[in-house]
């Protein structure tokens, strides 16, 4: 199965984990945009969803699926979401596609997380994969100084040749040449860096099931 095969697969999967009636959290990428597609099917049997990002919610409004801010819901029972990374304990990296701080929001709010990837993202150490921390632009380069003398390479993501912008209107720092053997401790000690906005290790905020898209099927793993 190709990986396109294998995003569609686990997208369809993850409608289980959707409570009829309910408000669903929905996540960003193109793993995700396979979920929505399929939620569309259900959309009269769910209250609507709140979005980590605005091309989801573009995604989500124009499949005809309610798309309700957070502030206007106190709890979701479920958030679905895809990972950059996902480890053997149910710890991710996310961000690649820069929606990093609004998925963590949406995460946190969320009382069970289901993380949908194919099996290329699953891993033995997170690092492999650029690590995204989003950032206030004035503290950029202090940052990147902060990583370097822990082993790593930041650099400011670009588009179209400048800085890219999130949603939020800071920027993002790619970071390479890490290995994040203790997680938990790794987001604690990030989070804490002025400047900061969110760092892309999601440990407190981790999957409580992954369903990993393989040629053999969807493989649910519990964490």
């Amino acid at each position: 199965m190709t990986q396109d095969e294998l995003k569609t697969l686990v997208g369809h999967a993850a409608l289980y984990y959707v409570e009829a009636d309910s408000i669903v959290g929905v996540g960003t990428g193109s793993t995700v945009n396979k979920f929505i597609d399929a939620l569309a099917a259900m959309k009269d049997r769910i209250a609507g969803a709140v979005s980590s990002s605005v091309a989801s919610t573009e995604r989500l409004q124009a499949l005809g699926i309610r798309v309700f801010d957070t502030t206007e819901v106190d709890e979701l029972a479920v958030y679905i979401d895809g990972a950059d990374e996902i480890d053997h304990a149910g710890y991710m990296i996310k961000g690649g596609g820069a929606a990093l701080t609004r998925e963590k929001i949406v995460a946190a709010q969320s009382r069970q997380f289901v993380c949908i990837a194919d099996e290329s993202k699953y891993v033995a150490t997170l690092g492999c994969f650029p690590l995204p921390v989003e950032v206030i632009p004035m503290a950029a380069r202090r940052i990147a100084r902060q990583f370097a003398a822990l082993g790593g390479t930041a650099t400011v993501r670009l588009k179209d040749g400048v800085p890219l912008v999130t949603d939020n209107g800071q920027q993002i720092l790619d970071v390479t040449g890490l290995k994040i053997s203790h997680p938990l401790a790794f987001e604690s000690q990030v989070s804490q860096w002025p400047g900061v906005v969110t760092v892309g290790v999601f440990a407190f905020q981790k999957a409580n099931v992954c369903l990993l898209g393989t040629p053999d099927g969807v493989k649910t793993l519990a964490f």
